[in-house]
């Protein structure tokens, strides 16, 4: 029995095709090992959207032969992409490295019985015209599924490297979808989240008929017992039928992640987005107004070339004014290949902290305010873990409230009714008012 151990970095894209790897390598025989520790084989999926994924990437690398000089070690992903020439230099030992368009072929390469002493496979996914099917069985040590509907982007956008990594927008056909929620259904995952790379984007290349709403309320409709969400939104994507479909499906979760980048018009039209802070705030308004209780996630870049004070300004106060619920905050990382990084007026990293530090404190008191206004509500709550040292449960609710409550570990993968009562720094604290309504098979 080949053990083999699986490292992932990156979004939610990748954890699912690493997923898709582990379930492979189970029915293959092979045994899955942490990562930490001597494997026969090393899969690493790397990432490269910022300078940093890039840097852990080949300490992955690093580690993994390290652990096993004479492990078979098999690199994928966005890093392995567009700076594949860089692994080469890194070791003497057998080596495969697969891009986005080869990942089908990952586990064949990791079993295969000839030495690799050197493979590469690489293409220009930029003529891709097809996703990669990845199916996926379930995912390990953990109660929510992912499902990637959708890989690629058309967008362009001057800071991200990601279209010339994923290639153009490519839609998973339909009954694929279904069948995949169908797996997740049969392991007994309560809730499953529809991600990609630019999901709005779905079936547009596609002669199905089929976009995102329209398979989200297939979806909604042919699984009812299941909670699905949605990972991502560009904010020129929620229009009426996704609104609609908030209000009025009650399995789809109230929470829309919708990415801003900058509150600053001239930052925006540098980075390529296509609308103004005007725009997204009523996005945002309606959103609001059509789930008052619905999470409303966003992301922030700060330190975009030339973001001036005044941009940064514009950013925070335009965050301060809007229903936000949450920002997932990253600062500028300069991307060799993309047209920002040619930009004049790169602002200093020093500062670019200070930025980051205001717009995380805004996040956080955005995060209590939304808190607290739920304080006494009954949320149902998904369980996703119990703590080892607090013995407390953690889940989230509908509207992605994280909340923690007593209870026995058996729970875990169960949907619960749960009064939240306080808060205590950042968490919530509830109590389960009845037994479990669900419970995944096997999570006993």
């Amino acid at each position: 029995m080949k053990t083999i151990a699986v490292a992932t970095l990156g979004c939610k894209v990748n954890q699912c095709e690493s997923a898709s790897f582990a379930s492979s390598f189970a029915q293959a025989g092979c045994q899955l090992v942490p990562f930490s520790g001597r494997a026969d084989v090393y899969v690493i999926n790397t990432c490269a959207v910022t300078g940093r994924a890039g840097q852990q990437s080949r300490q992955l690398i690093r580690r993994a032969i390290k652990t096993n000089p004479e492990a078979r070690l098999v690199v994928t992903g966005c890093y392995i992409q567009m700076a594949h020439q860089s692994v080469l230099g890194l070791t003497d030992q057998p080596l495969c490295l697969l891009g986005n368009s080869f990942k089908h072929l990952v586990v064949a390469s990791a079993l295969a019985e000839n030495d690799c002493d050197l493979t590469v496979l690489m293409d220009n996914i930029g003529l891709k015209k097809e996703i990669t099917t990845l199916p996926v069985s379930r995912f390990p040590d953990r109660t929510r599924a992912f499902l990637r509907i959708q890989d690629g982007c058309n967008n362009f956008c001057s800071y991200c490297i990601v279209p010339y990594t994923r290639g153009r927008s490519r839609s998973l056909p339909l009954a694929q979808v279904l069948e995949q929620a169908a797996v997740f259904v049969r392991q007994g995952y309560l809730e499953v989240v529809i991600t990609g790379i630019n999901v709005g984007k779905y079936g547009l290349d596609l002669a199905e008929g089929e976009n995102l709403v329209s398979l989200l309320a297939r979806l909604c409709q042919n699984f009812p017992g299941i909670r699905f969400r949605l990972s991502s939104v560009e904010p020129t994507e929620v229009d009426d039928p996704l609104l609609n479909l908030l209000a009025g499906q009650p399995n789809f979760m109230p929470h829309l992640h919708i990415p801003l980048q900058s509150g600053d018009d001239t930052v925006l039209q540098k980075m390529n987005r296509r609308y103004r802070a005007a725009d997204y705030a009523r996005v945002v308004d309606l959103v609001h107004r059509t789930a008052p209780h619905a999470a409303i996630g966003c992301d922030i870049l700060s330190g975009f070339p030339g973001e001036t004070g005044q941009a940064y300004d514009n950013t925070r106060s335009l965050l301060a004014e809007l229903p936000v619920t949450y920002l997932h905050v990253f600062p500028y990382s300069r991307r060799t290949g993309t047209l920002a990084a040619t930009m004049i007026n790169q602002v200093p990293a020093s500062l670019n902290e200070e930025r980051v530090r205001g717009l995380r404190a805004l996040d956080r008191r955005k995060r209590v305010h939304f808190h607290r206004h739920h304080l006494g509500s009954l949320q149902m709550v998904l369980v996703e873990r119990r703590n080892p040292q607090s013995g407390l449960l953690q889940g989230f609710s509908e509207n992605y409230l994280p909340v923690v409550f007593a209870g026995s570990a058996d729970l875990q993968g169960s949907v619960l009714p749960v009064r939240l009562c306080r808060l205590q720094g950042d968490a919530i604290f509830g109590s389960a008012e009845q037994s479990r309504l669900e419970i995944m098979p096997g999570k006993r």
